[in-house]
């Protein structure tokens, strides 16, 4: 039982401490390239955060449990705007840009009424997985260049 409490804590410390790090390395490379640290966090820090969702849902959709692969995708989700982005606000407060209410939320919005469009036949099928990857790659591209635009 020691051990596994040991265990644990090692394990957070290392978590906590690797996370400095990506995110340093991440905010290091937003200023070598001349971009914002939020197109970094968008592109390389969402992905190698959403990295373990996608294998879970991958394995999930292997062993015929597609239900555990949209439940990890919502509840992942759920966890980063609410229990992520509220603690984050306990400890200071998160400066919101204009963009992100002009821009960014209409996208988030469009892309949850998407997914609501989708679902109510009850079924994610092959066309559905097709479409929410196209919309990924149109608002990830769009986000890029937007962002490239704003800089020049």
């Amino acid at each position: 039982m020691i051990l596994a409490i040991v265990a644990i804590v090692v394990g957070l410390v290392l978590l906590v401490w690797s996370a400095d790090r990506f995110v340093d390395g991440a905010v290091g490379v937003a200023q070598f390239l001349g971009m914002s640290t939020f197109l970094i966090g968008m592109i390389i820090v969402g992905f190698g955060t959403s990295a373990p969702e996608i294998v879970v849902s991958i394995l999930s959709a292997m062993n015929n449990s597609p239900q555990l692969a949209l439940g990890n995708a919502y509840g992942s989700n759920i966890a980063n705007i609410a229990l992520i982005l509220g603690v984050t606000a306990l400890i200071i407060p998160v400066v919101v840009k204009k963009q992100a209410m002009v821009r960014d939320i209409p996208i988030l919005m469009a892309m949850t009424a998407l997914t609501v469009v989708l679902l109510m036949d009850g079924n994610v099928s092959f066309v559905d997985g097709v479409v929410l990857l196209l919309a990924f790659v149109a608002v990830t591209t769009f986000n890029i260049l937007a962002e490239l635009h704003e800089n020049l």
